[in-house]
C-alpha cells in the first residue's frame, strides 16, 4: 500500500469513529487481511477491501443508532 493510500484509509476509518492514533494500525490490519483474502482467489484485493470496508461501515452506523 502507498503512503497515500494508507493515507485515505486511515481518514476513513476516522469518520467510522476509529480514534485517530489507532487509525494507522488499524489500516495496516485492513491492509493485511485484504491481502489473504485475495490470496484466497475468492476476491480481488480492491474486492476484500471495499468489502472490509463496508463491515466497518454498518458496524460505524449500527452503533450511532
Amino acid at each position: 500500500m502507498t503512503e497515500s493510500e494508507q493515507a485515505a484509509l486511515e481518514q476513513a476509518l476516522q469518520q467510522f469513529g476509529v480514534p485517530e492514533d489507532k487509525a494507522p494500525d488499524m489500516a495496516a490490519q485492513l491492509d493485511k487481511r485484504a491481502r489473504q483474502l485475495s490470496e484466497k482467489g475468492e476476491r480481488t484485493y480492491n474486492q476484500a477491501l471495499f468489502h472490509l470496508l463496508n463491515l466497518m461501515k454498518t458496524a460505524h452506523e449500527e452503533r450511532n443508532q
